[in-house]
């Protein structure tokens, strides 16, 4: 399938929350509209007709260091490559804005697509749950 990738591209909140929602995800209206402002940058695919199918956030501290967010392919499309793209496009953004770090956290079972597929290296990092 063809494929339109776009850094900083149009993206609906609505949009957003039914592909979140796709992945059974809890999304509420009005979440991307609260976030956006605090985002580098971001990356939609769609194919030509428009739908989004994909999505990825870039976060950064406004120097050095860029946050991968929320990356997502609609369950339907996924395991073509669409997510590693994504990927590879928002290191790309944050690059091209002057980043030199791209962070990204993952559940153990994602692993193999961040390491593996999209070039991250395993580094030792802390959490605090604050919730």
């Amino acid at each position: 399938m063809d494929m339109v990738y776009a850094w900083r591209g149009e993206l609906a909140d609505t949009e957003l929350v039914e592909l979140t929602r796709a992945h059974g995800g809890a999304s509420e209206p009005g979440r991307w509209d609260r976030i956006r402002g605090h985002s580098l940058g971001w990356v939609t695919a769609r194919p030509p007709d428009g739908a989004l199918i994909g999505f990825a956030n870039v976060a950064w501290d406004g120097g050095d260091h860029a946050f991968l967010l929320d990356p997502k392919v609609r369950p339907d499309q996924q395991r073509h490559g669409l997510g590693t793209e994504l990927v590879r496009r928002a290191a790309d953004g944050a690059r091209a804005a002057g980043c030199t770090w791209l962070h990204v956290d993952f559940e153990p079972h994602l692993r193999g697509f961040y390491l593996e597929s999209c070039g991250f290296r395993a580094t030792d990092a802390g959490l605090i749950a604050l919730g």
